[in-house]
């Protein structure tokens, strides 16, 4: 897809990877990028605003593990912009010691926004199609015994991606899905993963 005009959602925009994502999308030239997390970075959204001046930016503060906080933050992004051609899902947690809240975000939360995203987008309610990303993992691919529960939500998001990405389900909706696994990334949530890990007696293997 052309990114040149388009409007593109970031769920989870101020995260490590997603800053610089959201950079890249405004590098290509889109016309308007609304971000989605659960607190605002004004220093992040300052710097956007002021080195891609061409470009709408907007923030919507949200709760990923809020059914009601996600269709009510989709429902104001339309009310602001009309309409949105991308949404990228990129909320994401490692916190094996919390398997309520990971599994929330990581995997409910892809689920949940990606539903509460297609009556908006969908060719067969009146809307103009697009794209969906969802962000998994290498842990989405390969299993990760040392991250059981941030692995097995990953895993999720992968099968979900594909899932629907099914043909059948394009033709109805006339959105493209795509699935993206990054490996280890130099950002918080990987900070000290060797203390985050399922069981304590991994932590030594981790650290080698």
């Amino acid at each position: 897809m052309d990114l040149n005009g388009r409007n593109v959602i970031y769920s989870g925009g101020f995260g490590g990877i997603g800053q610089h994502c959201l950079k890249e999308l405004l590098s290509n030239g889109i016309k308007t990028l609304a971000i989605l997390d659960v607190k605002e970075n004004k220093e992040i959204l300052a710097d956007l605003q002021k080195a891609y001046r061409a470009a709408t930016i907007i923030f919507i503060q949200f709760d990923i593990t809020n059914k009601e906080s996600i269709a009510a933050a989709f429902k104001e992004v339309v009310e602001r912009i009309k309409h949105f051609d991308v949404l990228i899902n990129g909320c994401g947690v490692l916190m094996e010691h919390n398997i309520d809240i990971t599994i929330e975000v990581n995997l409910l939360g892809v689920i949940r926004s990606t539903l509460a995203a297609l009556p908006y987008m969908a060719k067969n309610n009146g809307g103009r199609g697009g794209v969906i990303v969802n962000i998994s993992s290498v842990a989405g691919l390969d299993l990760m015994p040392y991250f059981s529960i941030y692995t097995t939500t990953k895993h999720g998001v992968t099968a979900f991606g594909r899932c629907m990405a099914d043909q059948k389900a394009f033709g109805q909706f006339g959105v493209s899905f795509i699935t993206v696994c990054p490996g280890i990334t130099e950002t918080n949530l990987a900070a000290d993963y060797h203390k985050k890990v399922t069981f304590d007696f991994y932590q030594e293997y981790c650290k080698n």
